[in-house]
């Protein structure tokens, strides 16, 4: 009798252990108006940022799960009538200033009058992502400051040097991608390359690029999205450039002959696009941020922030996956809440 007391006693209270140590999960989207989300982890944090088009915010939380509820924060309103209208595609970079690491925050401007949008760079007062930030500098993306730009991320080399990269004018795309030197986090320097980069079966758009590097060293991808933002085919495609090769230089990039992530159908996600990645809290784990929308309606107002792991191929490629369905559990980033 003591020995069967013994059991269920053992049993009652391991359940309630097993319970609490079952895997976190948390299903997508992680903000239901999140158009281009911006999302990185940094000292224990989650930082989501998307499109509002009005000013910048930025919400924080412990686990993907929480962001779904973190409050947003305003970090950044522009008063300037040049460029506090259509602001769009945030990003936040943790670079260099000479005075120690600050966050630069990049985003995209304009006046309401196209062809008005250009790059805009903000500045972090210290090493908090939250800021307070400061105008840095607009980004002069071609000597005369007469084209369109969009969407303009930093590329980090292997050897040290950050190149940006942006959707630009003109283009025979209507607009497509160029890159240029950086000489520091707000300063463009020598000239624009156009990078003549496939569309993957559409004709026009090639925008929102982003860097996604395995390691220090290796091949660097640029992930940009293609075709119309308001549409279900919406997707992803990449090139990639050796150690050492030049960026600047258009033979320098390889090109993915296929998308790399676009819509599924049977899981009901469609357009997929405007990417970010990040690292799981223990940094063994790549995820990618992304926008998606629920059906195949054309329009802007359905996009909705998501996330998901990849995974690498033996060749040292990336391997982005299918979208998942909003209707899927989906095991949180290793290392969350420890």
């Amino acid at each position: 009798m003591k020995l069967f007391a013994s059991l269920v006693f053992a049993l009652v209270f391991a359940l309630p252990s097993a319970r609490a140590e079952a895997p976190a999960t948390f299903r997508n989207p992680l903000k239901q108006s999140g158009a281009d989300p911006w999302l990185f982890f940094h000292d224990g944090w989650y930082y989501l940022s998307a499109t509002t088009a009005v000013d910048v915010q930025l919400r924080k939380a412990k686990s993907l799960e929480g962001l779904k509820t973190a409050k947003d924060q305003v970090v950044w309103r522009e008063d300037q009538p040049s460029r506090n209208r259509d602001i769009w595609a945030p990003e936040f970079h943790r670079l260099e200033s000479g005075s120690g690491p600050r966050w630069y925050l990049y985003y995209t401007a304009g006046d309401g009058r196209e062809p008005a949008h250009r790059m805009y760079v903000a500045e972090s007062a210290g090493d908090d992502p939250m800021g307070p930030y400061t105008f840095k500098a607009k980004l002069l993306t071609d000597p005369k400051d007469e084209y369109y730009a969009i969407d303009g991320t930093v590329l980090p080399m292997p050897d040290g040097t950050n190149y940006f990269v942006w959707c630009g004018r003109p283009s025979p795309s209507g607009q497509g991608l160029y890159i240029s030197r950086m000489t520091n986090p707000w300063t463009l320097t020598g000239p624009r390359v156009y990078m003549d980069v496939d569309g993957l079966g559409c004709d026009v758009v090639r925008e929102g690029p982003v860097a996604l590097r395995q390691g220090d060293e290796g091949r660097v991808f640029l992930i940009y999205s293609t075709c119309a933002a308001d549409t279900p085919d919406y997707k992803l495609g990449m090139v990639s450039i050796a150690p050492g090769a030049d960026p600047m230089k258009s033979a320098s990039w390889r090109q993915d002959p296929r998308p790399v992530f676009q819509r599924n159908d049977e899981a009901g996600v469609y357009g997929p696009g405007h990417c970010s990645f990040f690292k799981s809290p223990d940094g063994r784990e790549d995820w990618i941020a992304y926008h998606a929308k629920p059906g195949t309606a054309v329009g802007y107002l359905d996009r909705s922030a998501r996330a998901q792991k990849i995974a690498w191929k033996a060749d040292g490629t990336p391997d982005l996956g299918k979208p998942i369905g909003l209707d899927v559990d989906i095991p949180a980033p290793s290392g969350e809440g420890r």
